[in-house]
């Protein structure tokens, strides 16, 4: 029997790649975007043009905002599992425009969430960050961790999420997991991300600004990997106590949980843009700067629960994955 999967996002980075991982399986989509102005919306017509080449691909180009819109679109794709990965995203945007993150990241998903009570959906997984574990020190951030220091508003609205998936995984039943992404990257990236911005400026020959003066670490996740992990996922159900395994964040009242994806490795940026200098054969005019409001120093995930939830931890190494970025960049944008 095919299974159903309705994505939101999927005209963007990560939304695009899932979609795409599950088309190939077999799998029926129905995607569902906003089609936003944020970055380049070449871009994102592009991946929804490749994604259309799928008979088993359809598309909604509306907001997340709009409540009615959405439900129409979730009752017509009758969905097994719903995926939301739409979200106003960007660390440094809601610094300048916090309003954008409260409609689309708290109203937007608490509209899915209505969705997929109607819906009946088996499984709603949920897209969180990194950026939750804000003010934390102790690594690798694990699940168990209390992440009540968020510091910007956008990390704030990811954890608002995650508190109502809880409530309405308890209210309803519907089974939640909520999945905590780790600086993401690879082909197909935004543009307003470091990588793609790192690559432009040293391809161009312009200024890359590194924030607090090149001392930054971060878990480079490479996309396909990712994707393969949400997959993986799709298929470990929260539900009773029969469902945990060892150091679960499985919530004792409700059939919910959290799940860092990430690639248990915390890189130097600076080694990481060196990567991107050898594979582009130029060197980077470095623009030094002070750490930026809402930035943290590093990040690194703790993988153990998803490896034990699926058997599966991402595990390409950056350089590898620098390599097929910058393989990529040099496609599309010479194209």
């Amino acid at each position: 029997m095919t299974r159903r999967a309705f994505i939101t996002g999927t005209a963007g980075f990560i939304g695009f790649h899932l979609a795409e991982l599950l088309l190939q399986e077999g799998w029926q989509v129905a995607g569902y975007d906003g089609m936003t102005s944020y970055y380049d919306l070449r871009l994102k017509e592009r991946r929804h043009a490749i994604l259309c080449q799928h008979a088993g691909f359809r598309a909604t180009e509306a907001m997340l905002e709009d409540e009615a819109a959405l439900a129409a679109a979730v009752e017509s794709a009758a969905p097994d599992v719903i995926v939301h990965l739409a979200a106003q995203a960007g660390v440094r945007y809601s610094l300048e425009n916090p309003r954008a993150y409260i409609d689309a990241n708290i109203v937007g998903t608490f509209n899915v969430m209505e969705a997929a009570r109607r819906a009946g959906v088996a499984h709603l997984l949920m897209a969180s960050t990194s950026s939750v574990y804000g003010a934390n020190t102790e690594m690798p951030f694990a699940e168990s961790q209390k992440a009540d220091t968020p510091l910007t508003i956008y990390a704030a609205t990811k954890k608002a999420t995650e508190a109502m998936g809880h409530s309405w995984a308890h209210i309803h039943g519907i089974p939640i997991t909520m999945f905590r992404f780790f600086t993401v990257y690879g082909p197909w990236g935004r543009p307003d991300m470091a990588p793609i911005r790192f690559a432009k400026g040293i391809a161009e020959g312009k200024p890359i600004d590194i924030y607090n003066n090149g001392e930054m670490w971060r878990d480079f996740t490479y996309v396909s990997d990712l994707v393969r992990a949400i997959r993986l996922l799709i298929d470990a159900v929260p539900g009773g106590p029969e469902t945990a395994v060892e150091g679960d964040s499985l919530s004792p009242v409700a059939p919910f949980r959290v799940v860092n994806i990430g690639n248990s490795t915390s890189v130097r940026l600076l080694d990481f843009i060196e990567a991107i200098e050898q594979e582009l054969g130029a060197r980077a005019i470095r623009n030094y700067m002070g750490m930026q409001t809402g930035d943290v120093p590093a990040t690194w995930a703790d993988a153990g629960l998803l490896q034990r939830l699926t058997g599966y931890r991402p595990e390409t190494g950056f350089r590898e994955g620098v390599a097929r970025f910058i393989a990529w960049y040099r496609d599309y944008y010479a194209a």
